[in-house]
């Protein structure tokens, strides 16, 4: 099923938080503007670390580590 990977790189924020509610505190935590930010549907992960100078792959660390969280 689509949006099942969050490793996806064409992911959109929309669907990460979306599908991993729990992703959300992440982004909150960084100060990252993305939680209802109206270009999350179109923003990738890559996208909002670029934007924000977050390194990405600590990000995505996290994010994972958040989202295991849920099962």
């Amino acid at each position: 099923m689509a949006g099942d990977d969050i490793d996806d790189p064409d992911l959109p924020l929309a669907d990460l938080m979306g599908r991993w509610p729990a992703t959300i505190p992440v982004f909150l935590r960084h100060r990252m503007l993305c939680v209802g930010c109206l270009i999350g549907p179109f923003h990738t992960v890559t996208d909002a670390c670029r934007e924000h100078g977050v390194d990405e792959d600590a990000f995505m660390a996290e994010l994972r580590c958040a989202a295991r969280s849920m099962t």
